[in-house]
């Protein structure tokens, strides 16, 4: 992805100087080019819909006047979950508040300078894999899926059945083959008949695999300790 919409949002027009001259820069540097868009205020930012749909990346100040940045981050994740947010602030004590919104970054307007490269880096490279899409051939006719919203495909008779978030599609393929299509995509062999999308697991516990969904999916005892460690590994705690 070469050019990419961001909006910053902050309340100080110095720090919406500052950062916004950072992100240029590295776009020079990397080849990218970003259309920034600037914000002084959740309220203002909250209320323009038709920015938050072509918004690839938002930075938001938690410390604003009004509505701060995490109950901004709230709202708008509530419409638009996937959108990445990168909270800033000058105060290192909110860096759990990110947590709470599922901010993909946390940034000390301090040390901009010097973190802003590796954050872009990561966000991008994200952002990119979220974004691959795929033809395939299902029962259902030739449909493209972002890989992102395929949550998991599942062997039933002679077909695998692909629950998505935009609904089920049905294709004659092995899972075998699926499972090679997907490698390095973020997806993990559960058991002989599903193949899972990291991202929609919540926790794999006494050889039980739950998804965000409610899905409860049985990992055999002779791939739960693989399967767990490729879990870790997609989180980033091993």
């Amino acid at each position: 992805m070469k050019n990419m919409n961001i909006i910053i949002c902050d309340d100080r027009i110095s720090d919406r100087k500052n950062l916004s001259d950072l992100l240029s820069d590295y776009g020079e540097k990397k080849n990218y080019e970003f259309a920034i868009t600037e914000y002084d205020s959740g309220e203002q930012l909250c209320e323009e819909q038709s920015a938050l749909e072509a918004c690839q990346l938002l930075f938001l100040d938690i410390n604003m006047q009004g509505m701060d940045g995490l109950k901004t981050a709230m709202r708008i994740k509530e419409k638009y979950p996937k959108l990445p947010v990168v909270l800033v602030t000058a105060y290192m004590n909110y860096a759990l508040d990110g947590y709470k919104v599922k901010a993909s970054r946390f940034l000390l307007k301090d040390n901009l300078a010097d973190t802003i490269e590796e954050c872009m880096d990561d966000l991008i490279a994200e952002i990119n894999k979220n974004s691959r899409i795929l033809e395939f051939r299902f029962v259902e006719g030739t449909i493209k899926l972002y890989v992102d919203d395929i949550i998991y495909i599942e062997t039933e008779l002679h077909k695998n059945v692909f629950y998505t978030e935009k609904g089920t599609f049905q294709i004659y393929k092995k899972l075998d083959e699926l499972e090679n299509e997907f490698k390095d995509m973020g997806f993990v062999r559960a058991h002989l008949s599903f193949l899972v999308n990291m991202k929609y697991i919540t926790k794999i516990s006494s050889y039980v695999m739950t998804l965000t969904t409610g899905k409860k999916i049985p990992v055999p005892k002779a791939r739960y300790a693989q399967v767990k460690r490729e879990y870790m590994l997609y989180k980033g705690e091993e």
